[in-house]
């Protein structure tokens, strides 16, 4: 094993503790079906399930928000480049809203 091997091996459980460190335990319901399919995935790349779960509903909701749609309020929140930019009257506030309010209450 080389220094590279070393570097690279030591940045991989950097990366893997600084995800694991902001996990939180859940509990879920799923079915069955996709349960092999979670298996099969964490069996297929030597990853526990638990890691499988974490990495595909971490990248889902990172789609989910990406793909949030923007409404044109009607309030003008600031100009750039001397165009109007409107409020989202969209849902994205709502879900930052509601984010805030759970991590403000625990």
């Amino acid at each position: 094993m080389g220094n590279e091997s070393l570097s690279r091996l030591l940045g991989e459980w950097e990366t893997r503790a600084r995800k694991i460190k902001g996990r939180e335990s859940e509990t879920l319901s799923i079915y069955k079906g996709d349960s092999v399919k979670l298996e099969a995935l964490a069996s297929m790349y030597k990853l526990s399930k638990d890691d499988v779960v974490a990495t595909l509903i971490h990248e889902a909701l990172n789609e989910l928000e990406a793909k949030m749609p923007y409404v044109q309020g009607n309030k003008v929140i600031r100009i750039e480049d001397g165009e109007e930019i409107y409020e989202d009257a969209g849902p994205m506030p709502r879900y930052l809203a509601e984010q805030r309010k759970i991590l403000e209450a625990s």
